[in-house]
């Protein structure tokens, strides 16, 4: 990579604090601009999260982009961006990289299925274009000065811009240099933040069926009940463990919870899972009955139906219980849940610079000139499957042209 900085402090048209998914891109799109760029990044190396991202296959998109699939706060805006860079645009922008993508389900990932390869043509593109980068920048202020900006670094480095462009990422994985950092550097320009809490994070109770089952998978159904009303249901894997609950179902009603919890300091909430989805109430009493019928013991109760470890669930805890009951537990079990996991187990970000301060068209700040904002460091998050890659790499694309 180009370094930006000699002994004396250089002057940019551009700097872009972060070097995540959206700096990246918001970099490429503004040097194909012609503007001369810099990406200040506080790690060792630029796109660490990317890395990790879709279980280290990178879910760069999918098929069905649009804003239904984001929080309700950014809808407008991500209406906004994806009419400017939205699904083709983005598979475009891969293939003329030399990615080539490829189809599952709905979601769409590197032909290679290795997240390496997004990165490796990304950064092979930021060479080609000679744009300049500075890691182990972290910049701690943005001050105003009569030819634009002062960037500063922690370590006293400085850099002059006309625009900056903030990239730095929400709060999940801080080991990979999300850490919520750059919340400061928005606030220094006015600009309210929307308290940033864990988003598609396992969750935390204290249920005996989480002991006695920890390890097993079941494919369920889920349920966010929020005040006895449901507020988000899926299905998909569910992964017991030590703690709590875990797997795809349960990161995908998380943010509800999380919210409720994390945000507004509710002392818990509830999952519903319907461990038997397959098997309506009725069929399931009716064979129930059957196997009583036939002289199953309450250990095997479940053999064929639910794997063999929900034996222990019911040799302890359902002892002499009805056939209602039973139903009842197996098709609508209710989980307390006391918290959530940290964000080091967080995959998203739910919260951020508020929305209402940005140009939906630019990604501007509409409190500062020359101040534009793109990624995961905006009130926007969208579902697992690709979604918020997508919105990184629209957003840094449509903020790096600082029209």
């Amino acid at each position: 990579m180009i370094s930006a900085i000699n002994k004396k402090m250089q002057k940019f048209d551009t700097v872009i604090i972060g070097g995540g998914a959206a700096g990246i891109v918001a970099a490429i799109s503004a040097r194909r601009s012609g503007k001369n760029v810099v990406i200040c990044e506080k790690m060792q190396r630029l796109g660490k999260k990317i890395l990790i991202s879709g279980a280290g296959r990178c879910n760069i998109s999918n098929l069905d982009l649009n804003e239904a699939h984001y929080n309700t706060e950014g809808r407008e805006l991500v209406k906004s961006i994806f009419s400017r860079f939205g699904r083709e645009k983005i598979e475009n922008f891969f293939n003329e990289l030399g990615l080539k993508l490829g189809s599952e389900v709905s979601m769409i990932f590197p032909a290679t299925d290795q997240a390496a390869s997004v990165l490796r043509v990304l950064e092979d593109e930021l060479k080609a274009l000679k744009v300049a980068v500075e890691l182990d920048f972290e910049v701690n202020n943005i001050a105003g000065s009569p030819k634009g900006f002062i960037v500063k670094s922690r370590n006293g480095k400085s850099i002059m811009c006309n625009t900056v462009i903030i990239t730095g990422g929400g709060k999940s994985y801080p080991s990979l240099g999300s850490d919520g950092s750059c919340y400061v550097l928005a606030s220094s320009f006015g600009h309210k933040i929307t308290a940033p809490i864990p988003s598609a994070v396992p969750l935390v109770t204290k249920d005996i069926f989480c002991h006695l089952l920890q390890g097993q998978k079941i494919q369920c159904v889920a349920k966010a009940v929020i005040g006895g009303k449901v507020k988000k249901e899926t299905e998909g894997e569910l992964l017991f463990t030590k703690y709590g609950l875990s797997g795809t179902a349960i990161l995908d009603i998380s943010e509800d919870i999380s919210i409720i919890i994390n945000r507004l300091g509710a002392k818990f909430a509830q999952d519903s899972i319907d461990m038997v989805p397959f098997i309506g109430a009725d069929e399931l009493k009716e064979e129930i009955i059957r196997r009583i019928n036939k002289g199953f013991t309450e250990e095997n109760l479940m053999i064929g139906i639910l794997p063999n470890k929900f034996s222990l669930v019911f040799r302890d805890l359902f002892k002499g219980a009805s056939v209602e009951k039973i139903v009842n537990v197996l098709k609508d079990k209710r989980f307390d849940i006391i918290d959530t996991k940290s964000w080091n187990e967080a995959e998203f970000t739910s919260g951020g610079v508020n929305v209402k301060d940005i140009k939906e068209s630019t990604l501007e700040s509409k409190l500062k000139k020359s101040v534009y904002f793109a990624g995961e460091i905006l009130d926007v998050n969208g579902e697992r499957g690709g979604y918020n890659l997508a919105w990184a790499w629209a957003s840094g694309f449509v903020a790096g042209l600082t029209e």
